[in-house]
């Protein structure tokens, strides 16, 4: 148990301090750490905690706690968390207070323009990998880009594209 929580420990503060753009843009990672090298759960089940933690109230990370208790239970739970949240909590102070000091200088522009397309990037790649888990049938993978395209293309809210999507899956319209 000690070796899991030790790399439990390992695996989120490295990830705590990638999460550039939000805490979505680590899942590509998250996932390859803990479905492909660890073993600890399918692609499916980690698509479902996700799926689960986004539905539920409160921080969009949550994941992160599901994982913990996942792997480890309540110990695995107080330390994906700490390990997540306490690292880049205390840098995100350290430079918020460095930026404030720097907000007249002209590379500062520079640094956030570099940093939109990464971030693009990142949070691209999380949207392919959580995709690409949770659509098992070509009707599903049809579903997430009809409502992919609807969210894009039209002033839609999110929220309806959603649940017209879970309507169309419930169906059973998308398991073809």
């Amino acid at each position: 148990m000690t070796d899991t929580l030790l790399a439990l420990a390992t695996i989120f503060s490295q990830l705590s301090l990638l999460a550039f753009g939000g805490g979505n843009t680590i899942l590509p990672e998250m996932q390859r750490q803990v479905v492909d090298i660890h073993h600890w759960m399918s692609p499916q089940d980690f698509s479902a905690m996700f799926a689960l933690a986004q539905a539920a109230p409160g921080p969009n990370m949550m994941v992160v706690t599901l994982v913990g208790w996942h792997v480890a239970g309540w110990p695995g739970v107080l330390v994906t968390s700490l390990a997540k949240f306490g690292p880049s909590s205390l840098l995100t102070g350290v430079v918020l207070h460095l930026w404030q000091r720097f907000k007249d200088r002209p590379w500062r522009a520079t640094v956030q323009a570099g940093l939109v397309p990464m971030t693009v990037g990142l949070v691209a790649a999380s949207a392919a990998l959580i995709t690409e888990a949770s659509t098992h049938a070509w009707g599903l993978a049809a579903i997430a880009a009809a409502c992919a395209l609807l969210t894009y293309k039209s002033k839609v809210h999110p929220l309806w594209v959603l649940a017209a999507g879970a309507l169309l899956g419930l169906s059973g319209i998308g398991q073809v």
